[in-house]
């Protein structure tokens, strides 16, 4: 925690004492979160994200392939003892990312508070999809290729995610957006965290939980996508256990409407199902209390 005195800390950041106060405030809150995180139920819960906008009751006519893989891989881990439930984003309002912490990292806030939670700006995200992710132990993204990338949906799913990659609450609950405050408020951060307590300075809320990835697509575009949702998924902390990604790819000699048969064989379903294996195995390790180091001044 911080060296420096209350007084040598207020001038330093040039801060009255009522600030400096919730400062602090925010950090202790932030260490009951982490310490809560600890101790979560026993049961393994899995949430499985699909970012497929396919559905037979919509314009596609015809069910999602990189959802009906998930849900195999959904109903592996829950005969394994989880607790499942599938997400389906194209069911959700998701609204884009402003990317404040493009500003200053304090100016992105848990819960993201450019939609705030429970008032007329709110979407989905904030309403619901945080909690889910943050009660989850394991998490299983599904996506089809979209033109060599990941789902649009899944995009801004991700995009958002940002508020829980080391977001804290806001400095000022009246006005979020205070730059100059959230300025002092990183100087603050950066100064008292203490690498011996979680939950002290920036606070990863993906930390440690497992990942598994799902894709599918008519061709080319698996490998890109597995590695940009690796890549990010890493950094926000996930664990990923051995041959916990698999694509599935159809033809591109032939038609899209033949794909289903193809992305859908008994291959690909063994597959889904080996993965939830590994990602179950992982999520039983991480239960333990294995323990993930970060720098908490910075992500």
């Amino acid at each position: 925690m911080a060296k420096q005195s209350d007084a040598e800390l207020m001038q330093i950041l040039g801060v009255d004492r009522k600030t400096l106060d919730r400062f602090r405030h925010i950090q202790t809150q932030t260490i009951k979160q982490a310490k809560q995180t600890k101790s979560r139920f026993k049961k393994i819960k899995v949430i499985g994200i699909s970012g497929s906008a396919r559905t037979d009751s919509d314009m596609a006519k015809e069910k999602s392939n990189s959802e009906a893989l998930l849900e195999i891989s959904l109903s592996a881990c829950k005969k394994m003892g989880a607790e499942i439930e599938m997400i389906s984003l194209r069911d959700y309002k998701i609204e884009h990312c402003k990317a404040c912490y493009s500003t200053v990292n304090t100016q992105c806030h848990h819960p993201c508070s450019c939609y705030p939670q429970g008032t007329p700006l709110a979407d989905d995200m904030t309403n619901t999809l945080y909690d889910k992710v943050i009660g989850a132990d394991a998490i299983i993204f599904a996506t089809p290729v979209n033109n060599f990338k990941i789902s649009t949906l899944l995009a801004a799913f991700i995009d958002r995610c940002i508020s829980l990659d080391g977001s804290l609450a806001p400095a000022d609950p009246n006005d979020p957006k205070n730059k100059e405050l959230n300025i002092k408020h990183m100087k603050y951060i950066e100064m008292t965290a203490d690498q011996k307590v979680p939950g002290s300075g920036l606070y990863r809320r993906f930390l440690g939980k497992t990942a598994g990835i799902i894709v599918t697509g008519h061709e080319e575009g698996a490998s890109m996508v597995i590695s940009q949702l690796f890549m990010t998924l890493n950094h926000f902390g996930m664990v990923f256990p051995p041959f916990s990604n698999m694509y599935a790819m159809a033809n591109v000699c032939k038609s899209t409407n033949e794909d289903k048969p193809q992305v859908l064989s008994d291959c690909y379903k063994e597959e889904a199902e080996l993965l939830a294996r590994n990602v179950m195995t992982m999520a039983k390790q991480q239960k333990k209390g294995s323990e993930w180091v970060y720098d908490y001044r910075a992500n």
